[in-house]
């Protein structure tokens, strides 16, 4: 009897291992899902929010900066006023909120805070299209998208363990932020160029590294509200690496106005 049972646990673990394989896709789409989403919104509200500050028309002007670019009441609000140092740093404020509070927070309002801040990240991009022409950012989305796309392909199919590579690159980073604060005093063009360069290494690993993390991190028997929240936060490592891989290849190869 017991060799006719072996088909039929054989099939049954192959219907089990499909069924896995089936959710973790699902799974894996949702946080691409979300992801792709959240970089529409920054990308919509980054132009749209640039275009209501600018202006072109003198008489319509409320401010002019050095570089002679007319600003609007709404630009002089968002660029020149002590609120564009709210919006650059809110959205650190929302990583740390969902980072650290996902476990209290609903999936729903997850979600929510997630398109609010990739929103409010729009808005704190928004003055690249005051410095680089629009033809350079588009052509380094495209670099970046291809760069992103290839990277998060390897960290999903390969069977190499990234962990101890995520772990050196994580350091990496740390040194990467504290350079970045020492270059604001120092204004070296040499080192913001090395950092760029650092940088864009970095961000190709994690890119790779987090895919792989979040992959690893499905798990079939959590409930859809779990499921819910890791894919919105898989989805936020995933925002952050291709924002921050997109900005250090534009302070590279960016053409400035």
């Amino acid at each position: 009897m017991a060799e006719f049972d072996r088909p039929t646990i054989a099939a049954q673990r192959a219907g089990t291992a499909a069924a896995i394989d089936e959710g973790l896709r699902s799974y894996m789409l949702k946080v691409y899902n979300y992801m792709g989403i959240g970089l529409v919104v920054t990308g919509l509200v980054a132009y749209f929010g640039n275009a209501m500050a600018t202006t072109t028309d003198s008489a319509k002007a409320a401010a002019q900066l050095a570089n002679g670019e007319y600003l609007t009441q709404w630009g002089v609000l968002l660029y020149t006023s002590p609120l564009m140092w709210v919006i650059a740093f809110a959205p650190l404020a929302f990583v740390l909120v969902l980072s650290f509070g996902i476990n209290k927070l609903s999936a729903g309002t997850a979600q929510i805070l997630f398109w609010v801040f990739a929103a409010v990240m729009g808005l704190s991009l928004s003055s690249i299209f005051m410095v680089y022409t629009d033809a350079s950012i588009a052509k380094v989305f495209f670099i970046s998208a291809a760069t992103f796309g290839a990277m998060s392909l390897y960290g999903y199919t390969t069977k190499r363990d990234l962990t101890g590579i995520g772990n050196f690159l994580i350091m990496g980073l740390i040194g990467l932020i504290i350079a970045s604060l020492v270059n604001i005093f120092l204004a070296s063009s040499m080192l913001d160029f090395a950092i760029s360069a650092i940088g864009v290494l970095i961000f190709v690993g994690l890119t790779a590294y987090d895919t792989q993390r979040i992959k690893e991190s499905y798990d079939e028997g959590h409930g859809a509200d779990v499921l819910q929240k890791t894919a919105v936060m898989g989805a936020l490592s995933l925002y952050l690496d291709f924002i921050n891989l997109f900005l250090m290849l534009l302070r590279l190869f960016g053409n400035r106005e």
